[in-house]
């Protein structure tokens, strides 16, 4: 394992993170919390949920379990925010607990062992998981997004009939080393 795999991980971290915003910038507060069947979550559900873990999973995630005895999970799905600005700043205050969590490792610090439910992951495991437990609940987000504004939803990757534009634009581009979100 090299360094290039953190500096990926933070990319990818940073490209689901901007997956959210964008979307949640789409919506209105009231679009945040619509649900569309009984016991399904909102954008604001979803939210709170993700919030949770992440305070739980990269609190002091080196030294402690990442699943934290004052963590209420159970309450992560009852929607609380009373304004979009407030969700804006829970969603924000997670994503900066993992990035000044993830952002000071070495390649030293991926082989340790970390605990989650007193479960050892290496620190190189526990990113994986963390980053697919999120990309699936920003799929969520992204997906409920696009279902609420229909017509009106500003793509967030290749919209529709763009693809022989976008890999036009790609391949007039010298081939080198780059992360796929440089371009965003």
């Amino acid at each position: 394992m090299n360094t290039s795999y953190l500096s990926s991980a933070i990319k990818q971290f940073e490209y689901y993170k901007s997956l959210g915003d964008k979307t949640i910038s789409q919506l209105t507060f009231e679009e945040l919390k619509k649900e569309f069947a009984t016991d399904s979550n909102s954008i604001s559900i979803i939210v709170k949920h993700i919030v949770g873990n992440m305070l739980s999973r990269w609190t002091n995630f080196l030294t402690e379990d990442g699943e934290k005895t004052w963590r209420q999970r159970d309450e992560e799905f009852l929607d609380t925010f009373t304004t979009k600005q407030d969700l804006i700043d829970a969603w924000n205050k997670g994503w900066d607990c993992l990035f000044d969590a993830i952002k000071p490792l070495s390649e030293n610090d991926m082989h340790q062992i970390i605990y989650i439910r007193n479960q050892g992951h290496t620190v190189t495991e526990a990113i994986n998981r963390q980053m697919m437990h999120y990309a699936y609940h920003i799929g969520q987000i992204v997906f409920i997004g696009k279902l609420i504004k229909g017509a009106n939803w500003a793509s967030l990757s290749i919209p529709k009939g763009k693809s022989k534009d976008y890999n036009t634009d790609k391949f007039s581009k010298d081939k080198a080393k780059r992360h796929f979100t440089d371009d965003l």
